[in-house]
């Protein structure tokens, strides 16, 4: 199958909500909360996606300033089309979209911390957070 990755600004939340679930990061996304995850896609910078025939086998949101930092806070590939590059190709291009004079920074789920030293990602031992509190829609 043939992939192609395109930026995709108006991405759908209900292929967004698919292809979270196809990759597993839906176990760590609000995905009953659909009006965040229209937010998230809405109020993100650069939105780069994976298509096989036409289906979103992957898919990359970031949040960036475009000049300095960027933050891919999500990257989602199907399990069916993983170990193929899609993920290394979905990062590159999220970092080329935002600018490769910004620093790209995320945050690895448990599972995927081997993988983004494999694809040559230096590891940063210090991050921190402040867990979220779930709402019934966006602040103001």
């Amino acid at each position: 199958m043939d992939v192609r990755y395109a930026l995709e600004p108006d991405l759908g939340a209900e292929e967004f909500l698919d292809v979270l679930a196809r990759s597993t990061l839906a176990e760590r996304r609000p995905v009953s909360e659909p009006e965040t995850i229209r937010c998230m896609l809405r109020n993100a910078d650069v939105i780069v996606a994976a298509r096989g025939d036409g289906l979103l086998v992957g898919v990359s949101r970031a949040i960036t300033d475009f000049s300095y930092c960027t933050y891919l806070s999500d990257l989602a590939v199907d399990v069916a089309f993983q170990r193929r590059g899609i993920g290394w190709e979905l990062i590159r291009r999220t970092h080329e979209a935002a600018g490769t004079g910004t620093t790209l920074v995320l945050l690895a789920a448990p599972l995927a911390r081997s993988y983004y030293l494999r694809i040559g990602m230096a590891p940063h031992d210090s991050c921190w957070v402040i867990p979220r509190i779930p709402q019934a829609g966006p602040s103001p």
